[in-house]
């Protein structure tokens, strides 16, 4: 089993990363929504690298990360549409399903097969350093095994792939804590996966409301079951059951609660580090309910998929 390397946020210690990612490994780093398990996606070794360490279905795609506009249109079929998103919210927690440049040189492990691409510019400073370094197109879904709690800090990481990726970049906590909104631009606009950008955003931009995604998994974090920690989920609890632990939200108090005053944003910022620290307890999760409103439409989208059954 290899050593994973711990590196921080340094231009050193960037450098090497970029290195690394040019060199086929993977690299998990931080980004504003989650930790992403960084691949080259032109190689597709390294790609096959990332369905392996996290055990995901090959029929899920991934998302390419790029650090400005103008790469993002050398890979795809750009739009009026995605060009009036991109400026409107890249850099930033918003992904967009466009179809696929056959000249982008991308690997068909990164598309699943399919004819279109999700790809987005993160927020994160640290992330756009090591891509502007990097000077590569990087595949990278959550730095975690498929279907399990997405990651919020290098430790979550570590404790589930520690050995099975070669570094991660530590810069400390992720800032919005829910994995990007994802809109598919292929035909009519649609919500594929709400995230950290609230959909009424997007819908207020396109001056239209979003199309549903429809049945096939066109998109990362399309799963029935996901996001899911070891023990059984049980939603909109306003008390826990004997043996389970409790996830709060504003009234209702938890084992560990989301946000005491019923903050949406710091919730979100919240749910993952949460469902890390209960599912240590070895115990079944009650949740509190949250409110089916901004931010609160992709926690509950995330905690659905948690609480599904499990395949």
């Amino acid at each position: 089993m290899m050593i994973t390397r711990r590196l921080e946020a340094t231009q050193g210690d960037l450098e090497v990363a970029a290195a690394m990612l040019c060199a086929g490994d993977l690299v998990a780093f931080p980004t504003e929504t989650v930790y992403g398990l960084g691949a080259d996606a032109t190689n597709g070794q390294a790609v096959a690298g990332i369905y392996a360490a996290k055990q995901r279905p090959s029929f899920n795609p991934l998302i390419v990360h790029v650090p400005n506009i103008q790469t993002a249109k050398n890979l795809v079929a750009w739009s009026d549409t995605a060009d009036a998103l991109a400026r409107a919210f890249w850099p930033g927690p918003l992904t967009l399903v466009l179809p696929i440049n056959p000249a982008a040189g991308l690997s068909d492990l990164v598309t699943a097969g399919l004819p279109s691409v999700a790809i987005r510019i993160p927020a994160h400073p640290t992330a756009q350093r090591l891509l502007q370094i990097a000077g590569i197109p990087v595949a990278a879904p959550s730095a975690n095994p498929s279907g399990h709690i997405s990651p919020t800090t290098a430790q979550h990481v570590l404790r589930a792939l520690e050995g099975h990726i070669t570094a991660v970049v530590d810069d400390g906590p992720c800032s919005v804590g829910l994995e990007s909104t994802i809109i598919g631009l292929t035909d009519t606009p649609r919500l594929l996966r709400p995230g950290g950008l609230p959909v009424t955003a997007v819908e207020a931009c396109l001056g239209a409301p979003l199309a549903d995604a429809g049945g096939a998994i066109t998109a990362p974090g399309q799963l029935t079951s996901h996001y899911a920690p070891t023990a059984s989920v049980r939603l909109n609890a306003t008390s826990a059951h004997v043996g389970e632990c409790l996830l709060g939200f504003g009234p209702v108090a938890g084992d560990v609660t989301l946000s005491a005053s019923g903050d949406l944003q710091e919730a979100a910022a919240a749910l993952f580090g949460a469902l890390h620290q209960l599912n240590a307890l070895g115990k079944p999760i009650a949740v509190a309910p949250i409110p089916n409103h901004g931010l609160g439409l992709a926690i509950n989208d995330r905690l659905s998929r948690a609480a599904a059954p499990r395949g």
